[in-house]
């Protein structure tokens, strides 16, 4: 897809929020895609646009919030055996983090995660948030998770960032077209270092 295509293609994500699908609560989208995951084999696409996720369930995030660097570091390390046992071997996750510069602190923070997480066998890519501002209009892009070319979960948060839940939709005409950005998107972005410096907060050149 070339640039012209993909400047032609504004509402293609814009669209999913009109779309219909079946709005769950935080526990049920996760049991609903935990069944779907178990039994998926091929690609997994993920895009996360908003620049902070409230996530009081992870311990590194808490150090990172409390301003303990280092613990938070250390708890991120300690973490990659729950990282690798995240994944399938019968899948491949390829994740699109959108990121806005310079960066925010937890942004510093959740890098460091999705380096290990790209240690761990995820395929991360990163792509500046002016990459994607002719596709945003009057509301930035949806999080979703998309599963399959009949299948997608646009990710619902608050405004503090905190996870809702998901709506599950299951409409080709959405998802297909949804699909094809996206990989051009993920085409367009930098691979995501699995090795960044200990020392430094924000080791990426983005």
């Amino acid at each position: 897809m070339s640039v012209r295509e993909t400047r032609r293609s504004d509402d293609t994500f814009a669209r999913i929020r009109e779309a219909d699908g079946v709005t769950m609560d935080r526990i049920t989208y996760s049991a609903d895609f935990s069944g779907v995951y178990r039994e998926m084999d091929g690609v997994l696409w993920k895009l996360e646009r908003a620049q902070y996720f409230y996530e009081p369930y992870s311990k590194s995030w808490v150090a990172w919030a409390e301003g303990d660097w280092e613990h938070a570091l250390a708890l991120i390390e300690a973490a990659t055996a729950e990282y690798e046992a995240d994944l399938s071997p019968r899948v491949e996750l390829r994740r699109l983090r959108i990121v806005e510069r310079p960066l925010s602190p937890y942004l510093e923070w959740e890098l460091r995660v999705l380096a290990a997480r790209a240690s761990a066998g995820e395929k991360v890519r990163i792509l500046d948030a002016q990459a994607v501002h002719h596709l945003e209009r009057d509301r930035p892009l949806p999080e979703l998770l998309i599963p399959a070319g009949d299948l997608m979960y646009e990710i619902l948060y608050d405004q503090g960032g905190a996870h809702l839940g998901g709506r599950r939709i299951g409409d080709r005409a959405i998802i297909e077209p949804c699909l094809t950005l996206l990989a051009d998107l993920y085409d367009q972005a930098a691979e995501l270092p699995a090795t960044p410096s200990p020392q430094a907060r924000a080791p990426w050149s983005l």
